[in-house]
């Protein structure tokens, strides 16, 4: 089906199923109210009304079973109306059957005859449930074409008719409008640069009246007089038009800027939905699973018409249906227990969904037994996570945090509702994927809290940008730990590798240029501006130029051809029409730790002029394989040169053009760009053309040395010169010793 398509295109199938989807819903929530509500008339009215327009919609498209099935249930509800039946419990899960084979015959496009026994059973069933129940005989037949795209009007009244928009229209329409807000504030300071335009011709005309004034009692050339009074009409009519155009040039700037915002709102709208739109399967399922246990769960939900991003709701439907399984499986007692704890005989789940402070907070508590944290400190060190000395020291907050990590449960038996050690590191990297934190709390013989700090949306990001290298990056504040100024003194070293203490803990500190690949600075900074970031095992401290403050940003996904992009999520246009590039923070804590642990981090006080002082040669060595890269390294740095290495021939490129290198020493066989390429690039290149280049290669062949030379290579080896001092002697040649 096109996603575009409106209502009036859609076949009858199509609008059967939506109807379907629609009245199930219903049907589930009036059920589950039954079991609750001591005066359920509204509820009976409900499920009479929902079974009877599926009767009429599956009749249209001749969907027998069907038919039957919403027809045995509209009789059922209807005797419970009148008084003739009292649905139970056990009523209620052959009644949910039926709503989920209905649900079943609506998404299958053709039902086999190999399902009818099964339909006619569930007949039979919610038939006994009431004897004034007539039971039908069922007659499988097949839907009618799927184009037919008549609508019948039993099913959609026009004031519901909608269109579908694909979500890639939709992010296109919100890079749109984010241009049209940008575009808005260029107006801005342009009106802004008017106002200084209407300032000088007033002290223009103030001058040339001046100028009347002190040539009045000279005799002066009638022409010149007259040319006078000229030039100070011209200049008043001037200043007149200037003032007016100003006041039509400012309202309609403020008029334009209104109608970006607003049209960006708009567009933010349709991107919302309540939150009650993702939660509706999740009654059903408590209800279900606590039954399937022997348990009585009530599940409370506050917030329900709370708007959520449709793209967030959807990827926390997962998070949000573990977080449930748990608590009804784990968390809540059996009724016996309950009582034995002077607690009521049913476990509550509460769901609290609100805005608060620009951000969207979900909270799943319940009233259960809680988990034991002394018993979790004992868990940790079974499965020598940490040491026990360790596990003593830590915090409530840091314990909780291993429930988080994949694999780790505190349950010894499996289920297949929960205990298998796979759902809570789901929710932690779900949500931290939409940018998001989850904080778990536990009060022992209380009940559990899991709270979910997300943004509003995912097509707009409160950021902290900062300076890198003289280009804008932004950070999503929810992914910053902290942000600080450090002074030289408070930089301590341990094993060459610069750290600070922060709330007694030591965090490692690595420049966000070498990180990024970009040139030092040109003079070390009074002090360093740092962002501290970190995943769950990993905390660092990233040395960024400056600070530049926090914005309000509009997410513009990269270009897909680019493939991803490291350390980078995403893109976005400041105010004034500049990009900024958003950083993935995952990816970024993932490099600083391949940094770390190479052991190459370089001085984060480090500057351009420290490094000429320096008598270190560098040399970029490319190369695609791993193991030539290293042995290349290897012995360059036995011999006291700098060495930094790129994995293509692009790559090496990109270097060459922010770095400084005495020397290049490069493969042939290359992805993106091969080493002749390479090699031609830079001798042709105005400010590199004087690096030497070094071709090491695994041909050997006459032709492919040609070639190497011709491109302006200054040596041409082959791969076995590593044996001997063949390639050492080379670069000596060249550059001279290290």
């Amino acid at each position: 089906m096109n996603e575009d398509a409106d209502l009036s295109q859609l076949s009858l199938f199509d609008l059967f199923k939506m109807e379907v989807t629609t009245q199930v819903v219903v049907l589930n929530n009036c059920l589950l109210a039954l079991e609750t509500n001591p005066d359920p008339k509204s509820e009976l009215a409900a499920l009479m009304r929902a079974a009877h327009c599926i009767k009429g919609a599956a009749r249209i498209v001749q969907l027998e079973p069907a038919v039957t099935l919403a027809h045995v249930m509209e009789d059922c509800f209807s005797a419970a109306q009148v008084g003739k039946v009292n649905l139970t419990a056990d009523d209620i899960d052959v009644l949910l059957q039926g709503v989920d084979m209905l649900q079943n015959i609506a998404t299958n496009a053709e039902l086999q005859p190999g399902n009818q026994p099964q339909i006619q059973s569930l007949v039979n069933a919610i038939a006994n449930i009431s004897t004034a129940v007539n039971i039908p005989a069922l007659d499988i037949l097949q839907p009618p074409p799927a184009r037919e795209s008549r609508q019948p009007e039993a099913l959609v009244s026009p004031q519901n008719q909608t269109v579908r928009v694909s979500t890639d229209n939709l992010r296109r329409l919100m890079g749109l409008a984010g241009e049209t807000i940008v575009s808005s504030k260029w107006l801005e300071s342009f009106t802004e640069s008017f106002v200084q335009v209407r300032t000088n011709q007033i002290e223009l005309s103030k001058l040339i009246v001046k100028l009347q004034e002190l040539v009045s009692d000279r005799p002066l050339d009638k022409h010149i007089q007259e040319h006078l009074s000229t030039v100070n009409q011209k200049t008043s009519e001037c200043t007149r038009l200037i003032s007016d155009r100003q006041t039509e040039l400012e309202s309609f700037s403020q008029r334009s800027g209104n109608l970006a915002h607003r049209l960006y709102r708009e567009l933010i709208t349709t991107r919302m939905c309540p939150f009650t739109d993702g939660w509706q399967g999740f009654p059903r399922m408590v209800r279900d699973l606590a039954r399937q246990l022997g348990k009585r769960v009530n599940l409370e939900i506050q917030g329900q018409h709370t708007l959520v991003d449709r793209d967030i709701l959807e990827r926390l439907e997962a998070c949000l249906t573990q977080i449930l399984r748990n608590a009804v499986d784990h968390g809540i007692e059996s009724p016996s227990e309950r009582v034995a704890q002077s607690k009521p005989e049913a476990g509550t789940i509460a769901i609290e969904v609100v805005h608060r402070a620009g951000m969207l907070f979900i909270t799943i508590a319940d009233d259960g037994r809680g988990i034991d944290l002394e018993f979790l400190r004992q868990e940790v060190v079974k499965k020598q996570l940490v040491n026990a000395d360790m596990a003593m020291q830590l915090t409530e907050a840091e314990l909780m945090e291993f429930l988080l990590l994949p694999g780790f449960s505190t349950t010894q038996t499996i289920t297949e509702i929960s205990g298998r050690g796979v759902g809570l590191d789901i929710v932690h990297n779900t949500v931290r994927e939409v940018g998001g934190t989850v904080r778990a709390v536990s009060q022992p013989g209380t009940g559990m809290s899991f709270y979910l700090q997300l943004p509003l949306t995912l097509s707009i990001v409160r950021t902290l940008l900062v300076e890198i290298a003289e280009e804008p990056y932004a950070f999503g504040l929810t992914r910053i730990d902290q942000v600080l100024m450090l002074s030289p003194s408070e930089i301590a070293m341990s094993e060459n590798r610069p750290f600070f203490w922060l709330n007694h803990q030591p965090v490692e500190l690595i420049s966000a240029r070498q990180i990024f690949e970009l040139p030092l600075p040109a003079a070390n900074p009074d002090s360093l501006a740092v962002v501290v970031i970190s995943d769950r095992l990993h905390h660092y401290g990233l040395v960024v130029d400056r600070f530049i403050g926090e914005y309000t940003l509009v997410v513009r996904p990269l270009d897909p051809r680019l493939g991803k992009i490291p350390n980078i999520s995403a893109a976005a246009l400041m105010d004034n029409g500049s990009p900024v590039l958003i950083i993935d923070v995952e990816d970024l804590v993932r490099s600083m730790t391949k940094v770390v642990a190479s052991g190459q981090l370089s001085q984060v006080n480090q500057s351009t002029q420290q490094t000429l002082s320096k008598t270190h040669k560098r040399i970029l060595v490319v190369d695609d394989s791993i193991t030539v890269r290293e042995m290349e390294r290897k012995l360059l740095e036995n011999h006291n040169y700098q060495v930094d290495v790129a994995v293509n021939g692009m790559d090496g490129w990109n270097a060459l053009r922010d770095g400084n290198y005495d020397l290049v020493i490069t493969d042939i066989d290359m992805p993106r760009m091969n080493g002749f390429e390479l090699t031609s690039h830079i001798k042709t290149h105005p400010q590199l053309k004087n690096i030497p280049v070094i071709i090491v290669s695994y041909k050997d062949r006459q032709e492919d040395r040609i070639q190497g030379l011709e491109a302006g290579a200054d040596y041409y080896l082959t791969k076995s010169s590593f044996h001997d001092d063949t390639l050492l002697q080379a670069v000596i040649d060249l550059i001279g010793q290290g």
